[in-house]
């Protein structure tokens, strides 16, 4: 496999696109203004202690208070014994240092630890643990012992707190294992520091977007890392050789006309990642839903099939789907509950095979995730871990017209409730004259469509009644004003 990674910079937003072999995998958004926060350290003040839920609400300058449940609190060092009687370690008021473990997401505020983690090249360092782990997709027993014995090794040389061995990790040098633990040693210090002096806010905050990307993703299949910025290609060439230098002969600046995301067509993707149906080559189409719950995804054929072989083409559109529905969870970043709505199947090995092939595709995914089976109604559960905001919630808003909802009342529906609130207005005011302020659309069908009810209305009442257009207006807004 061949994967390339793409960043586009303008001093507002940094965009990294993941191809493999040509195809995009992945789009991770970062804006100036609204900058990840996963990973930052910030000092924090408890505002509130809840025991019913056994959690804490944590101030730490963000506007939305931060949530930090009991098992991510620690007390000299370590998780208390059991997870009950939060309010017997945290109180009101109380000042402490915590780690951002997801960002912000609708309506929620960043999820919180106490439990800190720094991520470097090879390692992830637990300042407040002793033990020594490794990655879990580090396969090779010979190697994992081989790293086991090494970090052992290097822990009796005087290098406190616990390591975890990344994937990253493998085959690399001894020497290059202790300077990463060296380093972790070092920066550790500096924030010590700095958490004392701090005040409330921010204490220390992860490498930009583009710097995270070489420590994070790369990986022995990345065969190039293509920039358009030379300044950043500049920072990335220092990061590269202070700690990564097997990165750096695959750095190269973008100097063409065109966009570099044109050039790959990545625009275009970005755009068709945007839309809530996704086309099949088999001629079906995805629906993709989005709710503050769960996200939900219909397979539906597109066309009726006939009776020629419908079993078989079905088992081929649900083998589609499902790869699809694994990239575009990806390049969509969808995360929490996610049903998927396969065609229904008779066959049971076909069930077990398009399950198959959702896990082979969902094998790619840097996320966390669970699949379960397929339910008798065709459907599959799954979660998908989420640290940051979906594409759509970076990239759009909820309508003005119908605040997210996808519907909007109708002109009539809108003329109806006019009436209702006149005839309120005119029991409870003495008014000679009412004055309705609603959009073009509803006046436009007072005048006409309404003419007449409005006219009986008007006698009824005995006031008289003016319109006037108001383009700001959507079509379900208006008011009606006592002259």
């Amino acid at each position: 496999m061949s994967d390339e990674i793409l960043i586009n910079m303008t001093p507002p937003e940094t965009r990294v696109a993941v191809l493999e072999n040509g195809v995009l995998q992945e789009l991770i958004i970062e804006r100036q203004r609204k900058r990840d926060i996963v990973g930052n350290l910030y000092r924090g003040e408890v505002c509130r202690v809840m025991p019913g839920i056994q959690a804490a609400f944590v101030e730490i300058g963000l506007g939305r208070a931060g949530f930090l449940h009991a098992s991510d609190v620690l007390v000299n060092g370590e998780v208390p014994c059991d997870d009950k009687g939060i309010e017997r370690f945290l109180q009101q008021g109380q000042q402490i240092v915590v780690q951002v473990l997801k960002a912000p997401i609708g309506t929620k505020g960043p999820r919180l630890t106490m439990s800190i983690s720094i991520p470097s090249r090879y390692q992830v360092f637990l300042p407040y643990s002793e033990k020594l782990a490794l990655s879990q997709q580090l396969e090779d027993e010979s190697e994992r012992e081989r790293l086991l014995a090494c970090m052992e090794v290097f822990k009796t040389q005087g290098y406190a707190g616990g390591y975890i061995a990344r994937t990253a990790a493998e085959g690399v040098k001894e020497d290059s294992v202790r300077a990463d633990m060296l380093f972790l040693n070092k920066l550790w210090d500096v924030i010590k520091v700095k958490t004392e002096q701090a005040s409330l806010g921010l204490i220390y905050e992860d490498l930009p977007l583009a710097l995270r990307i070489l420590r994070d993703w790369y990986q022995s299949s990345v065969t190039k890392i293509v920039i358009d910025s030379k300044s950043n290609l500049d920072r990335m060439m220092d990061f590269s050789t202070k700690f990564m230098p097997e990165v750096k002969p695959l750095l190269e600046l973008y100097k063409g006309e065109r966009p570099l995301f044109d050039l790959y067509s990545v625009e275009s993707e970005i755009k068709a990642a945007l839309e809530r149906q996704v086309p099949l080559k088999s001629g079906g189409h995805l629906v993709f839903d989005q709710t503050e719950a769960m996200t939900t995804v219909d397979v539906n054929t597109g066309s009726y099939l006939g009776r020629g072989n419908q079993e078989q083409t079905i088992f081929k559109t649900n083998m589609e789907a499902a790869q699809a529905t694994a990239r575009q969870l990806r390049l969509r970043n969808l995360g929490g509950i996610i049903i998927i709505d396969f065609i229904d199947m008779l066959n049971e090995e076909h069930k077990a095979s398009v399950l198959n092939a959702l896990e082979k595709a969902m094998n790619k995914d840097h996320a966390k995730y669970t699949i379960s089976n397929v339910s008798e109604l065709g459907l599959v559960e799954m979660t998908r871990k989420r640290t940051r905001e979906s594409l759509e919630r970076v990239m759009c808003e909820p309508c003005a017209m119908c605040s997210g909802s996808g519907n909007v009342r109708t002109p009539e529906t809108t003329c109806y409730e006019i009436f209702r609130e006149i005839m309120r207005d005119a029991r409870q005011y003495e008014a000679k004259e009412l004055l309705v302020l609603a959009s073009n659309e509803v006046v436009e069908m007072l005048l006409d469509e309404e003419s007449t009810t409005l006219a009986d209305l008007e006698s009824f009442v005995g006031i008289h009644i003016r319109f006037r257009a108001e383009n700001q207006y959507t079509q379900e807004q208006y008011d009606v004003v006592l002259v």
